[in-house]
């Protein structure tokens, strides 16, 4: 809560008044007196004298007066300032750190093609993560994370006219954000519609939707679909390069086909044939993948389960309708655009409506149909089918790709660590592509534990003699070092030949040690052994310590959260050939 603003200081009154002319009352007296018993010039003047002083000490006790509460005035706005000077620094670290956080969860549709050729945030959200399936609109003016509440006044107080008007600008310039990024979750609703303004201006929201959903979301967990009149078919021609369109059911001469057809029929046949197990739509958790499904001047039969009414489970329809009635279903959102004929402020305002809550005015996205198609095009290699090699050429022969280009860094002559290990979110901590498969996508390998989506701390490889055992290890050890800084991640490196397995590594700075040649002393295993039960041991005693901490999880977590005091304590990842 914002402290209230100082009360004005009251003036002293008659009270001041009264208490300035007393003395000079008594002098009159004086003065009188004087002059009745002494009639010669020696008494005018003494009583000249007395009236003099008697004016110039109520002038000096009136200035003084009005300096003291000038004073007091200056001094309590001056201190209610510089709260407010310093609320402010608060409010406007914690608006920035909103504002990034906003941008981060729901990049805005002009950095889309970056993210898809830097790649590093390409398809990073999962099933159960909070941002799953968290699809941004547009821009709105939103409250501010930190509540500001206004203070508590009094009846009929008098405040400090000053301090009250800078409190009333302060709650009016920071209570509410503008301009931050306005998103919805596409399991809340079974139909998304998109109405009003001009054709162009809906498709445009459209793509953006589309186009944020796909960078985000791996074909595994979300598909996209067009149903659109064959007119308007060619306004979704961008969409055949989003490897979500992509059909696991149909192939035709370039591959997999594209689920992007004017027939609702086809559309049936070219979708996840587990569809049909679904139950109609409601808000809960959404079975995988979720589908996707644009509508564009279609009519779509009510009692149909994919596109009816009632929806299913698992599916949203974005329908771009050419009429629409009154709002009468829970499972609806509707984007109602400005209308073509809207000018001023009203033009670029549209609505977000909901029956379950009042509507949420916001400025909607728009994406150009080459912005969604460059996006696209740079998706499409991480995922293309059996036809659509990365030469082009059609011949299914996918190229070998590098490891600086699996994990979306430049040349690696040119790479800035500073930036590649930095801003990896939890999902992809000890997560890293080792390869690629047979479609051409990254061969991903999580070491998380299973508790932490990953696939588990430990394990092992397997292989015969010459088979490469050896190079998957150093590419592994390599793609950590390039993507996790020492303060999250260290390495013992164990080699029970000649070391050559690891050879030229010893540089790293994520390296605590290299160990050679234990297969010729075997009492060094058990050595090795004991030298890791007391590292597990000694991480227990510094987690008690440091606040009884229940994993290295919660652990980083308050050190990133300000406990300043903790030293790192980076993962400690054991290779042994």
């Amino acid at each position: 809560m914002v402290q209230a603003p100082p009360e004005l200081v009251p003036n002293d009154g008659a009270g001041g008044i009264l208490t300035s002319l007393l003395p000079m009352i008594g002098s009159v007296g004086s003065i009188v007196m004087i002059s009745l018993t002494n009639t010669g010039p020696a008494g005018y003047i003494t009583g000249g004298m007395f009236l003099l002083s008697s004016l110039g000490f109520v002038a000096v006790n009136g200035w003084r007066q009005r300096s003291q509460r000038n004073a007091q005035v200056l001094g309590n706005r001056r201190e209610y300032l510089a709260y407010l000077s310093d609320l402010r620094k608060t409010v406007r670290t914690a608006a920035r750190q909103q504002r990034r956080h906003g941008n981060w969860v729901s990049p805005a549709p002009s950095t889309l093609p970056f993210l898809a050729e830097e790649r590093t945030r390409v398809w990073e959200r999962a099933p159960g993560e909070d941002a799953y399936l968290l699809a941004r609109v547009g821009v709105s003016d939103q409250p501010l994370c930190v509540t500001l509440e206004a203070p508590e006044l009094p009846p009929l107080a008098q405040l400090d006219p000053v301090a009250a008007s800078a409190a009333h600008r302060f709650m009016l310039t920071h209570e509410i954000q503008p301009a931050l990024p306005a998103s919805v979750r596409l399991d809340d609703y079974g139909r998304i519609e998109i109405t009003g303004g001009e054709e162009e201006s809906v498709r445009a929201l459209a793509r953006a939707i589309l186009t944020g959903v796909a960078t985000l979301h791996d074909p595994d967990s979300v598909l996209v679909a067009v149903l659109a009149a064959e007119d308007r078919l060619p306004h979704w021609e961008w969409a055949k390069w989003l490897p979500h369109t992509q059909s696991a059911r149909a192939e035709d001469r370039l591959g997999a086909e594209r689920m992007i057809v004017s027939s609702l029929d086809r559309l049936e046949d070219l979708l996840p044939p587990e569809l049909r197990e679904r139950p109609r739509f409601g808000r809960g958790t959404s079975p995988t993948p979720h589908i996707v499904i644009v509508a564009d001047g279609v009519t779509l039969p009510v009692g149909h389960p994919l596109v009816g009414a009632e929806g299913m489970l698992g599916v949203t329809l974005i329908d771009l309708p050419d009429r629409w009635g009154e709002l009468s279903d829970y499972g609806t959102l509707r984007i109602a655009l400005p209308n073509a004929g809207a000018t001023g402020a009203d033009a670029a305002k549209a609505e977000i409506i909901d029956l379950a809550d009042q509507a949420q005015t916001f400025t909607p996205d728009a994406m150009s149909i080459a912005e969604a198609e460059a996006t696209a095009r740079r998706l499409l290699p991480l995922r293309s089918g059996p036809a659509v090699a990365e030469t082009g050429s059609g011949s299914g022969v996918q190229t070998q790709r590098e490891l600086v280009d699996l994990l979306g860094l430049p040349d690696v002559r040119d790479i800035d660590f500073a930036r590649s290990w930095s801003g990896r979110l939890e999902r992809d901590r000890l997560r890293v592509p080792i390869g690629q498969d047979s479609a051409g996508a990254p061969l991903v390998l999580d070491l998380k534990e299973s508790a932490q989506q990953g696939m588990g701390p430990h394990g092992v490889l397997i292989g015969a003699t010459g088979s490469g055992k050896s190079e998957v290890l150093r590419t592994l050890v390599l793609a950590l070092a390039l993507t996790h800084s020492p303060e999250q991640l260290n390495f013992v490196l164990v080699d029970f030949k000649g070391g050559a397995t690891f050879a030229g590594m010893a540089g790293m700075p994520h390296v605590s040690a290299i160990i050679t040649n234990l297969g010729s002393e075997l009492a060094l295993v058990d050595r090795f052994q004991d030298a890791l039960q007391g590292e597990v041991v000694r991480r227990q005693e510094l987690l008690r310590a440091a606040g009884n901490f229940a994993s290295v999880s919660d652990y980083e977590k308050a050190r990133k959260g300000g406990r300043t005091d903790l030293e790192p304590l980076p993962a400690l990842l054991i290779v042994a050939d």
